[in-house]
This record gives C-alpha cells, sequence and structure tokens, in this order.
C-alpha cells in the first residue's frame, strides 16, 4: 500500500508495506536468512568439533571462544569500510557472498577424525554409531573381524565390551592398559578452518551494515524508527528459533552435511532477496563518493577492490586465529587494555563538565556487559554440550536434539520482550521503572542465578543421573530475561552518552568488548571439558561434578559482581545526567 502523510511518518509519496518503508522487509528478511545460517551452524558446531573431528572439550571451547569473538571485532572492520568507501549495500552483499561460501564450505565434511585404539600390540577404532549423545547413539569399536558396543565402567577406568569375541578382545579393559591417538585429515581440516574464516568475515560485512541501512529508512524524527527496528530484531529471532530447530534436527538425526547444507541454502536466499530488493532500499545504503570508490591506489587496483581485498586479508587473520585460538586471546586482552585507556583518556583530555561524565558512564556500560555476556554465550558451547551429553532430553517420546534447545532464547524473546517492553512503560507511569545501571546490575544477576538453578537441578539426579530436561528450559528463561533487561538499553545508553563526534569509535568499543565476552565465554567453557573417548563421555559423574564445580563458580561471581553493580548504580545514574 502507499501512505500518502507526512511530517515524522511516511513521506508524500512514500511507497510503504505496513505503514513501513518497503525496504525494511527487504532487510527483514535478509537478516533473516543470515542468522538462519549463522545460528543452524552455530548449534552444530561445538559438537561437530567434539565428535567429528575429534577435537577435545578444551580445545572445541576455545575454538568456538576464538570463532564468535573474531565475529565481533570484525564488525569494526566491516563497518568501517562501509562507511568510509563501500556504502552499506556494497558491503552486504559482499558479506552475503562470503557467508554464502563459508555455510556451503561447512557441508564438505570428509570422514573426520579417527580415534585409534592400541592394545596388545593391535590397533583398533573407537566412533560412535550415531551423532549427539542419547540412548540410541553408542561408543562402538571396531577391528578387523566386525564391532561391538562399547561402556565404560562407573568410574570411567575400565573399558567394557559388549561383543567380546566379534572384536578379539577381552571382555573388559583396564584404561591403563591401553592407548589411543586421532588422526585427523589435514584437507577437511583446513576446509573447516577456511569455512569459519569465511563465515567470520561475511558477518563482518553485513552485520553491523544492514542495521545501519534500517536506520538510514527513516528521516531524522521519525516515529516509526523504534517500530521498524523492532520488526527488524523479530526477523533476527525467527531466523535464530527457526535454524536451532530444522537445522539441528537434520544435523544430528540425517547427517552433518545436511544440518550445514541447509544453513547455506538459507544465506543463498538472504543474498538473492537482498539482490532483487535493491529498488526498494531507494538508494539509501549507497557509497559515500563513487568518485572516491573508483580512485586508483595501487596500480590497477581502485578503492573498491582494495576494501575487497581488505576482506581477504580479513579471512586469512581469522584463519590463522581459529587454527590458534589461544593466540587469539594474547592479542584481544592487550587490545581490550588499550581500548581502555584510550577511552578513558580521551574523557579527561578531550571532554569536559557533563560531557565528560557522560563519556565516564558509556565507558561503564561498556565493560559492564562483559560478565553477561561471558555466561550467556556459553548457550552455544559448554552448556550445548551439556545439554547433548548430561540431560535427559526424551519429550513425548522422541529424545530431542540438544542443538533445538537453543532456540529457547528467541522463542521465549518472542514472549516476553512484549511484556518487559509493556513493565518498562507501566513502571515509568508510576516514577518506578529501575534506572540503566540497576537494569544492567538486574541482568548480570540473572545470568549466574540461571546457572545456579542449573546446578540445582543437576543435583537432584544424583551423582551420574540424567538432569531433567525443564532445568535447560529454566537456564534458558532465566537468561533470556536478563537479556532482554541489559542488552536492548545497552546499545541505547552508549549511543545517547557518547559525544556525537565519537559514537562510531564507542560503538567500536562495544563490539570489541563484546568479541572479549565472547572469547573469555570459550575459556570459561574450556574448564568444564571432559574426557572423552571417540567423541563421547567415559566418566559421566566426574563430567557431572565438573559441570557444577564451573557453573557453581562462575554463578556466584555473577551475583557478587551484580551486586557491586547495583551499589554503584546511584553514581552511574547520576553521571548519565538525565540521559537514561
Amino acid at each position: 500500500m502507499t501512505d500518502t502523510t507526512s511530517g515524522t511518518m511516511a513521506a508524500a509519496g512514500e511507497k510503504t508495506f505496513l505503514g513501513h518503508p518497503r525496504g525494511l522487509f527487504i532487510l527483514f528478511l535478509t537478516e533473516m536468512w543470515e542468522r538462519f545460517s549463522y545460528y543452524g551452524m552455530r548449534g552444530l558446531l561445538i559438537i561437530y568439533l567434539t565428535q567429528h573431528f575429534l577435537f577435545s572439550d578444551e580445545r572445541s571451547a576455545v575454538i568456538y571462544g576464538a570463532y564468535t569473538a573474531l565475529v565481533y571485532v570484525m564488525t569494526i572492520i566491516g563497518g568501517t569500510l562501509a562507511d568510509r568507501y563501500l556504502g552499506q549495500r556494497k558491503a552486504v552483499t559482499f558479506g552475503a557472498i562470503l557467508l554464502v561460501m563459508g555455510h556451503f564450505g561447512m557441508a564438505f565434511e570428509g570422514e573426520g577424525s579417527k580415534e585409534i585404539m592400541s592394545y596388545d600390540g593391535a590397533e583398533y577404532q573407537i566412533t560412535l554409531d550415531g551423532r549427539g549423545s542419547g540412548v540410541n547413539v553408542n561408543q562402538i569399536i571396531v577391528s578387523d573381524s566386525g564391532q561391538s558396543i562399547v561402556t565404560f565402567s562407573e568410574d570411567g577406568r575400565t573399558l567394557q565390551i559388549e561383543s567380546p569375541e566379534t572384536v578379539g578382545l577381552p571382555s573388559t579393559i583396564d584404561r591403563d592398559d591401553y592407548t589411543t591417538r586421532i588422526e585427523k585429515d589435514p584437507m577437511f581440516l583446513n576446509i573447516l578452518y577456511l569455512s569459519l574464516a569465511l563465515i567470520i568475515a561475511g558477518v563482518g560485512f553485513l552485520k553491523a551494515n544492514i542495521s545501519t541501512i534500517v536506520g538510514a529508512l527513516y528521516g531524522f524524527g521519525d516515529t516509526r524508527r523504534d517500530s521498524g527496528f523492532t520488526i527488524f530484531y523479530m526477523g533476527i529471532n525467527l531466523g535464530a528459533f527457526l535454524a536451532s530447530i530444522i537445522c539441528g534436527t537434520l544435523g544430528i538425526v540425517y547427517g552433518w552435511k545436511y544440518g550445514f547444507g541447509l544453513a547455506g541454502i538459507g544465506m543463498l536466499f538472504g543474498l538473492v532477496v537482498f539482490l532483487l530488493g535493491q529498488p526498494w532500499l531507494e538508494g539509501r545504503a549507497e557509497p559515500p563518493s563513487m568518485e572516491k570508490l573508483k580512485k586508483k591506489v595501487f596500480g590497477p587496483i581502485n578503492v573498491e577492490l582494495a576494501c575487497y581485498l581488505a576482506g581477504l586479508g580479513i579471512i586469512a587473520v581469522a584463519m590463522f586465529f581459529v587454527m590458534n585460538p589461544d593466540g587469539f586471546g594474547t592479542v584481544l586482552l592487550p587490545l581490550g587494555v588499550a581500548m581502555f585507556i584510550f577511552l578513558i583518556g580521551y574523557a579527561f583530555t578531550k571532554c569536559k563538565g557533563d560531557e565528560r561524565d557522560q563519556m565516564l558512564a558509556a565507558i561503564y556500560f561498556v565493560l559492564a556487559q562483559i560478565p553477561f555476556w561471558a555466561l550467556f554465550e556459553q548457550a552455544g558451547s559448554s552448556l550445548n554440550l551439556f545439554t547433548d551429553r548430561l540431560v535427559d532430553r526424551t519429550m513425548f517420546g522422541w529424545e530431542v536434539p540438544a542443538p533445538v534447545f537453543q532456540s529457547l532464547n528467541a522463542g521465549f524473546i518472542f514472549i516476553f520482550a512484549p511484556i518487559v517492553a509493556w513493565l518498562w512503560i507501566a513502571l515509568a507511569k508510576r516514577g518506578r521503572n529501575p534506572s540503566t545501571p540497576v537494569k544492567f546490575a538486574f541482568g548480570v544477576f540473572m545470568a549466574g542465578l540461571g546457572f545456579l538453578a542449573l546446578v540445582a537441578g543437576m543435583k537432584t539426579s544424583g551423582g551420574s543421573g540424567m538432569t531433567a530436561v525443564y532445568f535447560v528450559f529454566l537456564v534458558y528463561w532465566i537468561h533470556t530475561m536478563g537479556e532482554l533487561t541489559l542488552s536492548p538499553v545497552g546499545l541505547s545508553a552508549v549511543t545517547k552518552l557518547a559525544p556525537a563526534r565519537v559514537v562510531g569509535m564507542t560503538m567500536g568499543a562495544w563490539f570489541l568488548y563484546s568479541g572479549l565476552s565472547n572469547y573469555l565465554a570459550g575459556v570459561i567453557a574450556r574448564t568444564t571439558g571432559a574426557e572423552t573417548l571417540g567423541g563421547q563421555l567415559t566418566d559421566i559423574a566426574a563430567a557431572k561434578a565438573g559441570y557444577a564445580a564451573v557453573y557453581t563458580q562462575v554463578g556466584y561471581i555473577a551475583l557478587g559482581i551484580a551486586l557491586f553493580m547495583l551499589l554503584i548504580s546511584p553514581i552511574i545514574k547520576k553521571l548519565m545526567h538525565g540521559a537514561d
């Protein structure tokens, strides 16, 4: 339909759909499919690393942490190149192409790694007869004469062979009597690393810039802006919700390549939608200067080509750090410290009076997000493995694949975001709406509370029993409620508090520390690592105790940080000078 009203609504003659610029729905669908591809792959990744490539839990967690951290950090580069040279349309298109390539690359799984057991001068393969964990997935030992299901004694010290005569082995073998090694396929391992690097670079060029285009659709003071971003945000969660269910089920039940392949098809749909919908953007995402874009910088290489070559540089750097994730931590932490020193220095040397106070408040919020995301982002790593291995996931007669439970966050956002939004309005009318610093403290509190609730649930099933599935629902609900009090107000607070001349820099710091949070999440997840054989646990009781110990520790630490944040919230509110 066409809306011809003026003022802060649609401009005269503007073509709209449901009262919003038509381009919003092109961006809605593009972002929905991009998030479908991202979360579809993300839900499978940690299990894929531990079972298909047979990385240890610790190694898988730090690879996952480096990967998710790089996704955030590279948005700073992608956003800067788009703002100065490429424009958002070209940046999003380039990012989408890289994403399609990366997701389809993940579908080339090969035969994976092999775990070889050496016993009494002979070699045998330890593997699984399925993917994930549960009643239908068994550890098996394969010899030249056949194969047999194997299990472990309660203390994990003895390998028990169900059909010893089939494989020519005794019925039990002590842990000290055999050794194992992992044989990896270098070609498919490098395909994995390259695919992750392509996805990192693709998200770097697409994620920040597509949100910028949404903002560009609305003029200054347009009252439809918040509503438009709400619709766009629903696209993000719709994609995440559907992907976790569909890609998660396909990957675990039918094969890794089907889950990853569907994620790639989703991103391809997103790319096609964006390309076909270009006219609906009405030129709002074009390069700031076509002349500058075509300017030669080195021989035949112009600025536009240089930007794309920079993308190849991002891929190379990302691949290096995914292959060497511990090295990324040694770079990211000093970078975070340097950024903090720079921000504080800027506040005290370039700002005065209220502006300085507000800049300091913005720096606080940039840093205060770290403990929340470090715990919240366990969802894709340690919490995903915990759900797969140590939760009774049978519901209505179906053993639900672990990645499917990652849809809970998006599902709870659908249900509770409108309720929370209404609650803030209702409290504001009564003069009781919590300040932004208080909301941040509550968000961190909920992150810790979620894990303490899960640990309480773990204790109800004994030392080696499976945890009831409703505790997984509970931890995701608690964390989602924390997210709704912290995430929506965080970016808004930073954009309002930072001086206009350094909003972009401060937002870059937000993404940098988001990346640091995700890497820290990987470090925390690494401490939950348990011993595995063929990608499965050998000692359930020890693994469960390890998860309980780590989750209890980080839970109480988060509660302590939240209490400190609550105590200093009046000081932060005062620094904001009414910009709450």
